[in-house]
This record gives C-alpha cells, structure tokens and sequence, in this order.
C-alpha cells in the first residue's frame, strides 16, 4: 500500500511539472511577441522623427578652399566642421544649442571661414573667448566676463575683448550716457573718473568704433582766459549783471557760452569760453564801466542781511582809511566829500563817494552784508538733595516760687518749644514745635514740676531738572528768563509826631527761577566760543518779618565747545553732616540715667548739582525746521494727551491743542483755532 501510494504521488508530481512548463513556453512566447511589436513601433517613431527633422548639409574641398553649405544644421555640427578646417580647439558651454543656416556660393579660405562662424556665433548670440590653445564658446552675457584684454586691431570684428580707452581732455562721466546706447545690451561700459578712462568689454569691431568715436569726441578746447579790470565799476556787480544775462538753465546752455568769474582783489572780470563771445563780453564790460557824472556819486545799497545803522561807523572808518592812503594833499582834503547815512526803515544805505572810494566801499558792503549762522543753546541744570534730621531730648522744670519754695528748670536750646511758655500755660498759650511733644508732671498745684519730652526726625529729598534752551544769532546776546517776581523787604522805617505814628517799609523785587544768558561766536572748525550766564534760584521757605528765603545757583564762564558736543559747565557736590548734643553737667555724663539730662540732633544733608550746555549750528533751514518740529510736536503731544483725558465739570469743551505741523513749513499757530 505504501508503494502504491508513493508511485501515485509521482505520476502527480510529474503531471503539474508538465503544466507549469507548458505555462511558462507560453508566456515566453507572448513576451517575445509583445517585445517585437514594441521594437517595431519604436523603429516607426524613429523614422517619423528623423523624417521630420531631416536637414540637408554639404560640405565640398577643392584645391581653392572649403565651400560651406548648411541648412537648418545643429550648431554642433558646425562647430565640428570648423574645427575639422581651421585646426580649432573648442570648450563648447552645455548652454550652446540651436540650429544655424549657412549657405556659400564660393570657396573660402580657413581664416574666412572662421570668421564666418564668429558672425553666426553672434548672431545666435554666442561668442568665443581665447583661453591658450583652446577657444570658449559661450553665451553672450558671460563672454564680457572672459574677455581678453587686446589692443585695437589685434583681434578679429567678432572676438569678445576688453579695452581701457583713455581720455585726455572730455570727462569720461560725461561720455558713458552718450556711448551706452550705441552699444548691445550684453556689452559692459564704465568710467574710472580718478584716471580718466573708459572700461569697455564687447566684441572688437563694436569697441573699436567705441574707440574712433570717443577720439573725435575727445578734443582740446581752444578756449583762453581774459582777465578784464575794472577802472570804476564794482567787480560784483558787473558779475551779477553778466551772469543775469546768461541762460541759467542747464539743459539749453549753448556750447560757447562764456564762464564769468569775479576777482574781488584786484577787481577783475575773468572771461573764459568762445572767442567771439568773449570780445561781445568785453565790449559790454567797457560800457559799463563808464565813470559816473559829478552829480551822481550818491548810490543807495539796499541790504540782506545786516543792519544799516551797525554799518555805518565800521564803512565811516574805511573811508577814512582810503582816503587817507591816496597820494596829495588836495585829495586828503577832499575827504569830507565821503557821507554815509543809514535809513532803518527800508534797511538801506545811503552813501556818496567818489568811484574810487565807492567800489571799495562796494567790497566791503558784499563781504559784511552776509547771512549769519544761528546758534542753538541747550542747558540742562539738575539737582539731587536729600535732607535727613533727628531730634529727642528732655527738659525738667520745678516751681515753687508762689510759695516758700525754690524753682528749678533745665532749659536746652533749638528744641521747638521753649519750657517757659510752659510754666505760663495759664496765661498763654505755648507754642509747640514740630514733632511729638509730650508734659509729664503737676502743673496745677502750688510747687509745679515735670518733665518735657520731644522727638523728632525728618526727611526730604529733591530732585530738579530744567532745561531751558534759547535760540540767537552769531555774535549777539541773548537772554531766557523764566521766573517769579518775589518782593524782598530791605527795609522799615516809623515816624512818629504828635501821637500820631507813620510807619512804611521799602520792597525790593526780584526775579526768581531759570536765568539764561549767552553770547555765542562761530570759530573756525565748527567750534563755538560762549560767554555763559546761567542762574537757577527757587524759594524753599518764608521767614516772618524778613520774606522768602532762596537757593540761588549761578555759574558764569566761557567755554570753548563743538558744534553738537555736550559739555559740563559746573556743579557741587555737598556732603553736610552735623551731630549737636547738649547735657546737663554730670548728670548728663551718667549711663542710661544721663538720656533723661539731654539733647540730641543730627542732621544729614546731600547735595548733587550739575550744569550742562549743548550749542548745536544752525546754518540752514533744514536744521531749523528739524529742531523745530521736534519742540512743535513734544507740545503737541502733551496737549493731545490732556485732551484725551478731556476737561472735568465740562464736557462739551475741549483743551486747546497746536495744529499738526506739516513736512514742508510749520503752520502759523493761531491759523486753525477759532
């Protein structure tokens, strides 16, 4: 049964290894089939796609040169064939694709078939960088990186170079805006303004007529300078004149147009540009400097800046000088014919003089009518105090002088309350002094006795900051004050006649708070001299019969300071400690006994005070403007923030407020309040 059984197992076994064989033939037989349909219809596509983009090229030699013929050729193969005729080594960029036509009806020789590629490298927008024995070709827009740096005439029309082209007489600033447009968008044009010359990167034959014309451009000037001097006219004025004369709009300036400048020195008129405008200029010159009748040496100057009465002494003195200084004694005695008067309502001056002695006066007039520059003072004076005290003592009294006693008392000074207002308890009433004050003890009996107790201990401190600022003109005083005007008594007088008094007493008033006086002057190098007056006072306490007691604080100086630097003009430093103790001899001496026989205070007092001033230059509108609005809108601020709090028991009014001020100008404050 066993065998029977194992020979059945086989025949099966057998059985299914025949089946899947049979399986597997088949399934190799449909792959094969599916893998020669694909084959066939891969070989279809190929030949579609080589149908599609089939190109024609022809490339012929003969003993008379090469004959290229190329359509719709990969550029690749161009450049095979070029090297295959000229011997070139090329590094071809991964970037370089595309398709190139190319169609010759002669021969060519190597060398013009090679810059025959070099003009269909440019036109598909690729160059060629020599770099040794080989050539790059790459894209336009990184060939002006490689370039290489040639002479004119040493590299082909098609080569990418660099070239630094100097200039001697144009400045090469003004030439870039002019030559970039003539040139590729991918070419690269600089100007090196310290050497004069100009950086161009592009292919030869575009740098070369670059080259061409910046030397037609570059051209030596034939103008001269003509130096014309005045005999009567006023050097300042006829350069005013003249340039009124000449366009001042910088677009339509005409190429010849003549350069006037003033020599005040040896009152000149320097002309420089064309000749024939120079000798026009010339010829209206000698008309203007004319010499004035005898009846018209009265000129009136109309100012600026300066004042006409601060003028007249300083042009009075010069015209002394000059006068003066001229040879002959008919002409020394001529000099009262010189008068100088100010008129302050239209700020002019009034002046009659001769030619001479009125062109100077002229000079003068132009260097001194100036506009000033500001000076802008802030100071900033702080103050740390801290006043710490303490006081405790006891004082005995006995009475018995109603009867036949003795009286006894123990008296210390500086205690607050005297202890004989307390033995007239009855009669008056006495006066306690600050602290805590305490009676122990029988006044009410015919021998009073007792014992008065006091304490006290105080503390204070302070802190103070002012900043005043102030605002004045070079040279000039100025002055911010901004403090009470507080009566002091200096002193008290009574009449008296026939019963009848007449008492009165003199008062002094004076200012107390922020004093500020300076006079700045303008130095060279930015620096400012301050004559400094700065005086802080307040009041900390009144006095019965003699008025308010002050601190006054004042510091006067000069100081050498730069424009914008913050300097310490002074201060104090106070460390005051006092420690007073009165006793009664011997009974004060004996330990813990002896507190009851004595007086104690102790008093500390610290003191830190320091003055600061910053002067900052203001020559021109914009720092004005810009210090201005700063101080405009910290106001503003704090005005809009009171009125965000609005106004208590009035609803329906509002706290005023400055207007907003603008970028361009500040507003005139009252322009937008009812």
């Amino acid at each position: 049964m066993q065998t029977k059984t194992a020979k059945t197992s086989d025949l099966q076994t057998r059985d299914r290894r025949a089946t899947r064989g049979s399986t597997a033939r088949e399934g190799a037989a449909g792959g094969k089939a599916r893998r020669i349909s694909l084959t066939r219809r891969f070989l279809l596509a190929l030949v579609l796609i080589l149908a599609a983009t089939i190109t024609w090229a022809q490339v012929e030699r003969s003993d008379e040169g090469v004959t290229l013929n190329l359509k719709d050729a990969e550029i690749t193969s161009l450049i095979n064939t070029v090297a295959e005729i000229t011997g070139e080594n090329f590094i071809v960029d991964p970037r370089v694709r595309g398709r190139v036509t190319l169609i010759s009806k002669r021969p060519m020789e190597p060398d013009e078939v090679y810059r025959a590629f070099l003009s269909v490298l440019q036109v598909h927008g690729f160059a060629t960088v020599p770099a040794g024995e080989v050539t790059k070709i790459i894209p336009d827009t990184n060939a002006k990186q490689l370039g290489t740096a040639l002479a004119p005439g040493e590299a082909a029309a098609d080569d990418m170079v660099t070239m630094v082209i100097p200039v001697d007489n144009v400045p090469v600033a003004q030439l870039v805006p002019i030559l970039r447009p003539l040139l590729p968008q991918q070419a690269h044009l600089a100007a090196y303004p310290p050497t004069n010359v100009l950086i161009a990167s592009d292919r030869a034959g575009n740098v070369e007529r670059i080259i061409e014309l910046v030397q037609q451009v570059d051209r030596a000037g034939d103008d001269e300078v003509d130096v014309v001097r005045l005999e009567n006219a006023s050097v300042g004025e006829i350069v005013r004149i003249l340039n009124s004369l000449q366009r001042t709009d910088a677009e339509t300036v005409p190429a010849n147009q003549v350069r006037i400048a003033a020599d005040e020195r040896t009152n000149s008129v320097l002309l420089s540009g064309d000749r024939h405008q120079r000798l026009r200029m010339r010829a209206l010159i000698a008309q203007l400097d004319d010499p004035l009748p005898d009846d018209g040496d009265t000129h009136v100057i109309y100012l600026r800046y300066a004042r006409a009465p601060d003028l007249v002494e300083v042009l009075r003195g010069v015209a002394e000088n000059i006068r003066d200084r001229q040879d002959g004694e008919a002409t020394r005695g001529d000099a009262q014919v010189v008068n100088i008067q100010a008129d302050e309502s239209t700020n002019a001056l009034v002046i009659t003089a001769p030619p001479s002695v009125m062109q100077s006066l002229r000079s003068v007039i132009d260097r001194l009518d100036i506009r000033r520059a500001q000076i802008l003072v802030e100071a900033a004076i702080a103050e740390i105090s801290q006043e710490r005290g303490s006081e405790r003592g006891v004082q005995w009294f006995v009475d018995g002088s109603d009867g036949e006693g003795f009286a006894g008392i123990t008296n210390f000074s500086d205690v607050g309350t005297s202890i004989g207002s307390l033995l007239t308890l009855d009669t008056a009433s006495p006066q306690v002094g600050d602290g805590a004050s305490l009676v122990v003890g029988d006044l009410d009996s015919r021998v009073r006795f007792g014992a008065f107790i006091r304490a006290l201990a105080s503390d204070r401190n302070t802190n103070i900051l002012s900043t005043p600022t102030l605002v004045t003109m070079d040279n000039q005083e100025a002055e911010i004050r901004v403090a009470e005007n507080r009566p002091f008594i200096t002193g008290q007088f009574s009449q008296e006649g026939r019963n009848v008094a007449n008492p009165f007493q003199t008062i002094d008033r004076e200012d107390v708070g922020i004093i500020l006086k300076i006079k700045p002057q303008i130095n060279e190098g930015n620096t400012v001299l301050l004559e400094i007056e700065q005086e802080a006072s307040n009041v900390i306490g009144e006095t019965g019969t003699a008025g308010p007691i002050t601190n006054r604080r004042s510091i006067r100086t000069s100081v050498l300071v730069d424009d914008g630097q913050v300097i310490a003009l002074g201060g104090l430093m106070d460390d005051d400690l006092q420690e007073q103790e009165q006793r009664v001899p011997g009974l004060g001496s004996i330990p813990l006994l002896g507190e009851l026989f004595r007086y104690r205070s102790t008093s500390l007092v610290k003191r830190n005070l320091m003055v600061f001033m910053q002067p900052t230059i203001i020559r021109d509108r914009a720092i004005a403007e810009d210090f201005t609005g700063r101080k405009y809108n910290f106001m503003r601020a704090q005005q809009l923030d009171r009125q965000q709090r609005g106004v208590q028991l009035m609803r329906d009014a509002e706290p005023p407020a400055l207007p907003a001020m603008g970028r361009a100008e500040l507003p005139h404050p009252f322009s937008e309040m009812n």
